[in-house]
């Protein structure tokens, strides 16, 4: 009966130090996922310090991804985790000490962060950061000109490849499904940023030009970078295996062709930035990846010719 007390008291005082954290957006896997890993703190996957208490709907009904699931995760984390759905987005400010934007539709984004940005709370803004390079530019303006700490990223970013990075990289290719969805105009936002961001990771920001060539059946982007590197993004539709590989000086390779998914590493991740308010992803090589599939974009509207970035 001690250690039972002992057990609870430890998990009441660590509750009782946890921030709080309201979700906008409910059409989405990871709004019940993240929430889980959160609010359990009996299961051995749980991560500390910070709690989902309220959360917005949100939803887009010309999306079936959306629209189908909005209110029954909504319900969810709602009967299994206890936490409080509300009508607008102004009704979070009060009762959280962060946001997480999780719409599954990159649409939505510019305009539920400037009702979020309301709030004077960081915000973690899930892939994609925005449905277009415009929208993009605007959040990152609007985050600048109201002092609120943001971060957006994929949970690929945190997987295995993030071992691949170092110094030694003289190029990469990495693989990843690539499903399209016709409500976003800059169509690699949907689904294709997992690639993106896999490269990324791998070589960091510094790309000069991008071209891409494009089937029914896939696209292979790739860009050159102001060093000379060049790196590789395969996207396979409808859907397809992560992987890569970075080529190291001294003729050797890193293979990993196979890459796992889990939202652990993100959600440790989203849970420092909230307590630190530093994001663990520059916000200036989230927007180098905006420019990249910006100029991806252009590429294939102009029979795969290179692409400049815009700065």
């Amino acid at each position: 009966m001690r250690i039972i007390f002992l057990l609870l008291l430890a998990i009441g005082l660590a509750q009782a130090q946890d921030l709080k954290l309201g979700i906008i957006g409910t059409d989405t896997s990871h709004a019940t996922a993240f929430t889980k890993l959160l609010n359990d703190p009996l299961a051995p996957d749980h991560i500390g310090g910070a709690k989902v208490v309220a959360a917005y709907k949100g939803g887009s009904p010309d999306i079936e991804e959306s629209a189908k699931r909005t209110d029954e995760y909504a319900a969810e984390i709602q009967k299994k985790w206890e936490v409080k759905i509300v009508p607008a987005i102004s009704d979070l400010c009060p009762l959280v000490d962060g946001i997480l934007l999780e719409s599954v539709d990159g649409r939505t984004h510019l305009a539920q962060f400037r009702e979020a940005a309301k709030c004077g709370k960081p915000v973690f803004i899930d892939k994609p950061l925005a449905s277009t390079f415009p929208d993009a530019l605007a959040i990152a303006a609007l985050a600048a000109k109201e002092h609120i700490p943001w971060f957006s990223a994929s949970a690929l970013r945190f997987s295995e490849v993030e071992d691949m990075k170092n110094a030694d990289v003289t190029g990469a290719m990495v693989w990843a499904p690539g499903p399209l969805e016709p409500h976003h105009a800059l169509d690699l936002t949907w689904y294709g940023i997992h690639g993106v961001e896999m490269l990324y990771t791998i070589l960091g920001p510094g790309c000069v030009e991008v071209s891409r060539m494009s089937s029914k059946e896939e696209d292979v982007l790739t860009g050159r970078w102001a060093d000379g590197r060049l790196g590789v993004v395969h996207l396979e539709r409808p859907y397809g295996k992560y992987g890569a590989i970075a080529f190291v000086k001294g003729q050797k390779i890193d293979s990993r062709p196979d890459v796992r998914v889990s939202y652990i590493p993100l959600v440790k991740k989203i849970v420092e930035f909230m307590h630190t308010q530093k994001p663990p992803v520059p916000n200036g090589e989230t927007m180098e990846m905006f420019a990249f599939m910006d100029a991806g974009q252009k590429s294939k509207e102009q029979n795969s010719a290179a692409v400049k970035l815009v700065p």
